[in-house]
C-alpha cells in the first residue's frame, strides 16, 4: 500500500520586485490579455498591498489588493495552472481578506469574467455577492465581455 505524498509547504508573504518576473510568466500562461510586467511593478510602486504564495522557492499564485476610503478594491488573484485546485486560490484570497481587515476595511469589490467559473465559485464560498454588472469591460478574442461586479462586506472586530 502507497502512502500519498504530503503536499510541500508554502508560504504566503509580500510580493517583492524579484518576484516579478514570475509572477508576469504566470499572468502570461493564465489569460489571453495578460497585465503587463510594468502594471505589476507600478502595482507595488503605488503600495499596494501585493502578495504572493511560495512553494519551494517558487512563486505558485499572487494577488493584489488597494485600499483607499474604507473600501478595498482586489485587482488581481491568480494561481499558477501547474498549481490549481490544492486550495492555494483560497488561501490567497484568505490573506487578502485578512489584510483587508486589518487596514478597516469595510467592503471589499472585485470584476470577475462570469465565463470563470472557478472564480465565481471561490468568491461565492468566501461571502461575495453581485451587485453589479460591467458591459464589455474585458478585452476578449470575440470583442468585449462583461464583468460581474462582485462585493463582500467585512466585519471590522474591535
Amino acid at each position: 500500500m502507497s502512502t500519498p505524498l504530503a503536499e510541500p509547504p508554502t508560504t504566503i508573504r509580500d510580493m517583492q520586485h524579484g518576484d516579478l518576473k514570475m509572477v508576469s510568466d504566470i499572468e502570461r500562461r493564465s489569460y489571453e490579455f495578460p497585465w503587463s510586467h510594468g502594471v505589476f511593478r507600478d502595482c507595488l510602486l503605488a503600495g499596494y498591498r501585493s502578495i504572493v504564495l511560495i512553494r519551494q522557492e517558487r512563486v505558485a499564485g499572487y494577488g493584489i489588493l488597494s485600499v483607499a476610503a474604507g473600501e478595498a478594491h482586489i485587482l488581481n488573484l491568480c494561481v499558477d495552472p501547474e498549481f490549481r485546485s490544492l486550495g492555494y486560490g483560497e488561501r490567497l484570497l484568505d490573506e487578502i481578506l485578512f489584510r483587508a481587515r486589518t487596514a478597516s476595511v469595510r467592503e471589499v469589490f472585485l470584476e470577475v469574467r462570469p465565463s470563470n467559473e472557478m472564480a465565481l465559485a471561490l468568491y461565492r464560498k468566501k461571502g461575495f455577492y453581485q451587485v453589479a454588472n460591467r458591459p464589455a469591460y474585458y478585452q476578449s478574442h470575440k470583442g468585449r465581455e462583461d464583468a460581474a461586479v462582485l462585493a463582500k462586506k467585512l466585519v471590522i472586530e474591535d
